[in-house]
């Protein structure tokens, strides 16, 4: 006898709802069935979210840093950020320096909010990612790629200092003078600049974003604001697509999902879902003990001398 020489069993979205339909003693039968287990896996990959840090879903990214510029838009699908650094130089000329997070009630006690150097602090404003929100008015007249001030009908329903989405752009303004927006920088959160014509909708939006201290002094792109995030799990696809998740949280997500089936669907037994529940704390437990770091960890404590 011979092994199959492969390791790439998965299960791709149909696959998983018959198998947690199965568990609770069910059949998938409807395409109403299949939409309803959908909208359950979208929660229950939110709820892995609030339940701690999901390994593969880290990613590095940057940020160039532009001089006088405080506040900068991180891309839309950030839960939180782990790690940061400032970046100066490239190459071997590269050097990574600690930057230190602060909570909102210490960035807004910082009476100097605009002075400038090196970056040395940031504070992470966690926001919704909500950028489709209600248009809140209308460009009046068409901005080019580079304009940092924008006209719009009417900025009486947008706050003083924040973002809005024009097109497929995200652009953050720093002051509100009658209907015009100043101080814009444009192509925030991964988006381009571009140019947008007159009467396009202008919407606001919510991304999350950081505030450093103090803004960067240096010309050009010599900071980069370096950092490790932990993004959102990607939504479960249209039916055949399989999962974004490792192979070894399959088990978890089938008995996640027939869990919150079993509550869902008609008549069943009480006691299967007691231990459909137990079956899925179970499974996550054993996946979340696997996906952790494996790097020893060193405590040092801290002398003070007075």
């Amino acid at each position: 006898m011979t092994t199959s020489g492969t390791s790439s069993f998965n299960l791709d979205l149909s696959e998983l709802v018959e198998e947690a339909f199965e568990r609770c003693g069910k059949e998938l039968r409807t395409g109403y069935d299949l939409r309803t287990a959908r909208r359950s896996i979208n929660l229950l990959t939110v709820e892995w979210a609030n339940r701690g840090i999901n390994l593969w879903t880290i990613e590095q990214g940057q940020i160039p840093m532009v001089t006088g510029q405080a506040t900068y838009a991180l891309p839309t699908e950030t839960i939180d950020l782990l790690d940061t650094v400032i970046r100066t130089g490239s190459d071997q000329n590269q050097v990574d320096i600690n930057i230190t997070r602060i909570s909102e009630s210490t960035y807004i006690t910082i009476p100097t909010k605009n002075a400038q150097g090196r970056p040395i602090q940031v504070w992470i404003n966690r926001q919704s990612g909500n950028t489709n929100a209600i248009a809140t008015t209308t460009l009046n007249g068409g901005i080019t790629a580079t304009d940092t001030t924008i006209t719009v009908v009417s900025a009486a329903n947008l706050p003083s200092q924040g973002y809005i989405k024009v097109d497929n752009e995200i652009i953050m303004y720093q002051n509100v003078s009658g209907s015009q927006l100043l101080n814009c920088f444009r192509g925030q959160a991964n988006t381009t600049a571009a140019s947008h014509l007159t009467a396009v909708s202008v919407y606001q939006t919510f991304p999350p974003n950081i505030n450093v201290w103090p803004t960067p002094n240096a010309p050009g792109d010599q900071y980069t604001f370096v950092y490790y995030r932990m993004r959102r799990i990607q939504d479960s696809g249209g039916g055949v697509s399989t999962q974004d998740i490792p192979f070894r949280f399959i088990p978890c997500l089938v008995s996640g999902l027939a869990f919150s089936l079993s509550m869902k669907l008609p008549e069943v037994d009480p006691n299967r879902i007691v231990m459909l529940k137990q079956d899925y704390e179970q499974q996550f437990q054993l996946a979340a003990d696997e996906d952790r770091e494996k790097a020893s960890i060193r405590f040092v404590p801290r002398n003070l001398f007075y």
